[in-house]
């Protein structure tokens, strides 16, 4: 059989046994290894087939883990309390955190526009990658008034939820004032952390967070793999 017919073969046939449940949503696949002696060619052709699969969607690669079946996209409500646990829960996955950033320095010109600043005020800046069922959905960073949070950074430390941080620093409730979603192509650094192609589509959400009394506290920004999730705006959501 000619070689290129060998990995449009191998495709068809994984494709196949995906469709039937052989393989479910968030499934790994066997190896490169165990794919080639199943089918008795090389891992380059193996590689190809896997390599159409991702592009159509059906697997993802996950760098230094396998290849997995694409999971159903992740329901991801948008209304006044957006809190990323207890979304991803709701929607039936198991949520994590990576922590990939925590610094303060001074702000920029829009961060100090969202969060009612002086220019140059310091800023505590957190980023880091959003998971469910260990597959990266999403990149954020939020930005904090140092000022009114200075312990933030150290709440921070060993754990991954901004709301305990918050909570930790006299801040027990806060609501969504403002969300903006556009539509972005992944750069090489966005596509590595969300391990998906470069280009691919992403949607970038822009948000202010405010206290009980309406100042502002958090100005977030977080890029969604476009294919993992689907957001569901709730305006009256509590």
């Amino acid at each position: 059989m000619p070689r290129d017919a060998l990995w449009v073969s191998i495709a068809g046939a994984l494709r196949e046994e995906i469709a039937q449940g052989l393989y479910r949503p968030g499934d790994k696949l066997p190896t490169e290894a165990g794919l080639s002696a199943r089918f008795g060619v090389n891992r380059h052709t193996v590689r190809h087939a896997l390599a159409a699969l991702a592009k159509a969607g059906s697997v993802h690669p996950r760098r230094g883990s396998g290849v997995y079946v694409t999971a159903r996209p992740t329901e991801y409500a948008l209304g006044r309390r957006v809190r990323f646990h207890q979304n991803v829960a709701a929607s039936g996955r198991a949520p994590s955190r990576r922590i990939t950033r925590l610094e303060t320095r001074p702000c920029g010109g829009e961060e100090a526009e969202a969060l009612q600043l002086a220019a140059g005020a310091m800023v505590h800046v957190v980023e880091g990658i959003s998971l469910a069922d260990g597959q990266p959905l999403a990149t954020f960073r939020s930005v904090f008034p140092a000022a009114r949070f200075p312990g933030l950074l150290a709440a921070m430390e060993g754990q991954s939820s901004v709301t305990a941080a918050l909570a930790a620093c006299g801040l027990t409730d806060y609501t969504r004032a403002d969300t903006r979603l556009t539509a972005r192509l992944a750069d090489p650094v966005l596509a590595l952390a969300l391990q998906v192609q470069p280009a691919a589509p992403v949607l970038r959400s822009v948000a202010v967070n405010v206290d009980g009394a309406g100042v502002p506290v958090e100005y977030g920004t977080t890029w969604f793999a476009g294919d993992r999730v689907t957001l569901t705006v709730n305006p009256d959501q509590a």
